[in-house]
């Protein structure tokens, strides 16, 4: 009789969890599913989205290609295979640091940044603008400049070694086959380590990286009066507060 009692409970129980889990499931597919109607003018919203971002996308890493190509050229032409060296590590941290960048924006949370910017902290209503527009900012970061400095500096590692072959005047087919096999092994591990190693620091200190890049933002509008976003500042109430104080005491007298 007891565990009979006990099996017809564990059912009971059972029944009531599965009948909440569908009371719960139907008002969530009901509250964020849109509906037939409601669809078609979504799906041509988001595909206008999609092909003026892709367009900005497509321009933005066509300009900075041609610019990282360049200078990068340029500074390879006239220097010799050591500062070639650095200039390749140079390009790739700056690879390193955008991807971390990118991660730490979609990482961050945004709370905390309403807390900090209410104590009037520099660069914090700026963090605010990185965390909602995370997808665009993480793509930028990510997709444009990572990928950028990623091809570059593979065209720079020929140049590098080319330039490294010819002054120890060594044109064999196999000494010229391991420098240069080395030499982008070594910069393709360099990358990638560097990478997992921002990944790492950008989820475990999403929220002060993104703050450090709030502060560079405020830096640059308010010095060098260039805006990355369209910040609103936060209106004093001390105006608010003073009319309404003296409306009431007018009442009072009244």
């Amino acid at each position: 009789m007891g565990n009979r009692h006990a099996g017809d409970r564990m059912a009971s129980a059972w029944e009531n969890l599965l009948d909440l889990s569908h009371s719960v499931y139907s008002e969530c597919c009901h509250s964020t599913f849109l509906t037939e109607r409601d669809l078609p003018n979504y799906m041509k919203f988001s595909m206008r989205n999609s092909i003026r971002w892709s367009i900005f996308i497509f321009i933005v890493t066509f300009i900075l290609a041609c610019v990282f190509s360049v200078v990068s050229t340029t500074v390879l032409e006239g220097v010799g295979w050591g500062i070639g060296v650095l200039t390749v590590f140079f390009l790739v941290l700056i690879g390193i640091l955008f991807d971390m960048m990118g991660l730490a924006s979609a990482a961050a949370q945004e709370r905390p940044f309403h807390a900090i910017a209410a104590e009037r902290v520099k660069g914090a209503r700026h963090a605010i603008h990185i965390v909602r527009n995370a997808d665009r900012f993480s793509s930028i970061c990510n997709d444009v400049v990572g990928d950028v400095t990623g091809i570059i500096s593979g065209a720079a590692s020929t140049l590098v070694v080319l330039k490294f072959l010819a002054s120890v005047d060594q044109n064999g087919a196999l000494v010229t086959t391991i420098v240069t096999v080395t030499f982008t092994a070594f910069v393709s591990g360099l990358t990638v380590a560097g990478k997992a190693m921002g990944k790492s620091f950008a989820i475990h200190f999403g929220n002060p990286i993104v703050l450090i890049i709030g502060k560079c933002f405020y830096f640059l509008e308010e010095r060098l009066k260039i805006r990355i976003f369209q910040v609103r500042k936060a209106k004093s109430s001390n105006g608010r507060r003073g009319k309404t104080h003296a409306a009431g005491k007018r009442q009072s007298t009244r």
